[in-house]
């Protein structure tokens, strides 16, 4: 099982690492430009951990926020391409949906907040206006990230003969078992909107980052097999021009 788990992340930073070279080819054989700019970005991260064995939950929502910089450098037919890079701050964790052996839900909550500095690197293409209108875009690249802290927050549980909490498959090593590996690694990719006006560039766009590592070991002595985030942001950007390209352009 090992052995498979690292050939398919094997294969995705393959697939990752072609279509950065594809699109940096792009980038080469195309009308030039050389646009900067810089703003600032916000929103939500909903955040789960695949856990292996299963821990129910749901979502954990919590802010997302950080710095954007870009760089647009050519236009290949009608594709604008992009490198995009971001300073974020996001809050991840996971927040327990808690039944019991009856599969009801018990008023026991239990929520870990682990604050992330994350640094995405992303390739863009673009399709629509590129001054006084809207243009719609992929992104995708990778991101890597460092668990700065963590909280707990937890209310009153009814504990068992053995001085444990009751769970259906006795899954209850994680309360107080601290993140074991606070750098975090894996792909991030989403779909976004732009409106370019003569004061700046707003953007919003949704996007999954699927991580390649765990925040727990993952061996046979260990506790999971696998620990991992799979998180959805919606986030609003804000760039403004440090250096316009005076291309003649639509």
């Amino acid at each position: 099982m090992l052995k498979m788990k690292i050939i398919g992340k094997r294969k995705i930073l393959l697939c990752l690492f072609c279509f950065l070279t594809v699109a940096s080819a792009v980038a080469q054989v195309g009308d030039r430009r050389s646009e900067i700019a810089f703003g600032f970005n916000a929103g939500v991260a909903l955040n789960k951990i695949t856990f292996e064995p299963t821990i129910k939950q749901n979502y954990h929502v919590a802010p997302t926020m950080g710095m954007t910089f870009r760089y647009t450098c050519e236009k290949y037919f009608k594709t604008v391409c992009a490198l995009q890079v971001e300073l974020n701050y996001t809050r991840l964790g996971w927040t327990e949906d808690i039944v019991n052996f009856d599969n009801e839900p018990l008023p026991e909550t239990y929520t870990r907040n682990q604050n992330y500095i994350e640094l995405p690197l992303l390739a863009r293409l673009g399709w629509g206006r590129e001054v006084k209108g809207f243009m719609g875009y992929f992104f995708a690249g990778p991101q890597i990230g460092w668990c700065i802290n963590e909280t707990e927050k937890r209310n009153q549980w009814t504990l068992n003969a053995e001085g444990h909490p009751s769970r259906p498959n006795n899954m209850y090593a994680q309360y107080d078992m601290p993140i074991e590996n606070k750098f975090d690694y894996g792909i991030t990719a989403g779909l976004g909107c732009e409106l370019h006006t003569k004061i700046g560039h707003f953007m919003i766009d949704g996007r999954y980052y699927f991580a390649l590592s765990d925040i727990y070991g993952n061996s046979k002595r260990d506790v999971f097999e696998r620990s991992a985030n799979g998180t959805i942001l919606v986030k609003f950007t804000y760039l403004f021009n440090l250096r316009a390209d005076k291309t003649p352009r639509r």
